[in-house]
């Protein structure tokens, strides 16, 4: 009796789309602290007065009355711009970090800092001013660059009936492609945490590099031309603060909490990056500089995955040409720190709402530590995006926004996998994202 033949395993050839990383601008050269945050203002106000000023004019009619400040005339109808700026009185101040340096009872940590009592005041280069009127406080934070329409009441407030925004043009639409091609999204790893269970990581990184999965799922993730990593590679519990208040002498033989943690991100990341190109953002939990932009995590804590040229360590903010297709984003501190400050519940709506705004990080520097930039605003979106999303957040939510003149771009909130044990996968083809969920029985 002869033996029936087996059948030989098919093999999937992985695809490839063309890449250019777009994030020069995030570099710091010098790294200058010295200076006053005041010229970053200045240079965000300046960039973005002209294109909202045409903005204002397309959409309020050419003849608008634009006024600065110091013209304003009581009971005059017209359209005045500035930079935003939300007067809180629950917000944090310097006085927190002082008392813990002290042990003093510091303020207590909210979820968020709103309250009835906060002002919304605009203000240019020499003065400032209230609105008041159609315009909703709550959900406005500080650092946005806009246009309102309205007038000066005898009270001294400007009395608000429309605001607008930073038209953002979109160069080229969205390339056509004949055959599927994905991006996988996937951030808060959250590696370093003690009693982790790794199983649906793994998962994640079998189904990934062809490990795992039917034919027909193999062919599907061999079309997956690059995976982005976006921010929290590492666990909180890596964070130790302590260490800090500890005499030198005392820690000389003590290794240090991030150690495992990063072993952990090579392991992972050598797996990926022998099958798929991978660029590997930073996030609030990374050993590299923590204010904006982030600088990439260096290669040398990663010696075995270095040892492939599909290892992209970039930025955060991150921007890539990827296929054609413009992608821009970060690892969440900017969506999380707009939740903090505003009543805003829902982080899609902050995601857009930053889009409409022309600019990925209003809030820093106010709320958002970020560093000095003297002749630049390297936040301010120079044009639309296909790709927009934010990384470590709650849970995935997308939104594809059209209008009339062809422009389109996909928000994507990527959630934290440490908690969700899902991914976000991409088809360019279709700009359709959908949720991977990586779970077993096994992981109990």
């Amino acid at each position: 009796m002869t033996d029936m033949p087996s059948k030989e395993p098919t093999t999937f050839e992985r695809l490839s789309c063309s890449y250019k990383n777009e994030s020069s601008r995030f570099a710091i050269q010098e790294g200058n602290f010295q200076r006053q945050y005041a010229h970053l203002y200045c240079e965000r106000l300046n960039t973005m007065r002209g294109r909202v000023e045409k903005s204002a004019q397309k959409k309020w009619g050419s003849d608008i009355l634009i006024r600065k400040l110091f013209e304003l005339k009581s009971q005059q109808r017209c359209c005045i711009i500035g930079t935003f700026y939300k007067h809180m009185e629950l917000k944090p101040s310097i006085l927190e970090e002082i008392s813990q340096e002290h042990n003093l009872i510091p303020q207590p940590r909210k979820d968020k800092y709103v309250s009835d009592s906060d002002t919304l005041i605009l203000e240019d280069e020499l003065q400032r001013i209230v609105l008041v009127g159609n315009i909703d406080i709550q959900r406005s934070c500080t650092g946005m660059v806009g246009a309102v329409l309205g007038e000066e009441k005898e009270n001294g407030k400007f009395h608000v009936e429309e605001v607008c925004f930073m038209y953002l043009p979109q160069p080229s639409p969205p390339p056509t492609l004949e055959d599927d091609r994905y991006i996988f999204f996937v951030s808060g790893l959250g590696l370093g945490q003690e009693g982790r269970n790794l199983m649906g990581l793994q998962l994640m990184v079998d189904l990934l590099t062809g490990q795992l999965g039917s034919e027909e799922e193999q062919r599907k993730y061999s079309k997956v031309v690059r995976v982005i990593l976006a921010g929290d590679g590492l666990s909180r519990d890596t964070q130790d603060k302590s260490v800090l208040q500890t005499a030198k002498y005392l820690s000389r033989k003590v290794q240090a909490t991030t150690v495992e943690g990063v072993k952990e991100l090579d392991d992972i990341l050598t797996q990926l990056v022998s099958s798929v190109p991978v660029d590997l953002m930073p996030g609030e939990l990374d050993p590299t500089n923590g204010i904006l932009p982030q600088q990439p995590l260096h290669k040398c804590m990663f010696p075995e995955a270095n040892t492939y040229p599909t290892l992209n360590c970039v930025t955060n903010p991150y921007h890539a040409e990827i296929g054609g297709f413009q992608v821009v984003g970060t690892s969440g501190q900017t969506v999380a720190d707009i939740y903090q400050f505003t009543s805003n519940e829902d982080r899609l709506e902050i995601l857009e709402a930053t889009l409409n705004a022309g600019h990925i990080a209003p809030t820093a520097p106010d709320t958002l530590a970020c560093y000095p930039f003297l002749e630049k605003d390297p936040f301010i979106l120079e044009t639309m995006p296909h790709v927009y999303f934010a990384g470590n957040q709650t849970k995935f939510q997308s939104k594809l926004c059209k209008d009339d003149s062809g422009r389109q771009c996909l928000l994507l909130t990527v959630p934290r996998f440490s908690q969700s044990h899902s991914g976000v996968l991409l088809n360019l083809r279709t700009l359709e994202a959908s949720s991977v969920v990586f779970d077993s029985e096994f992981m109990e």
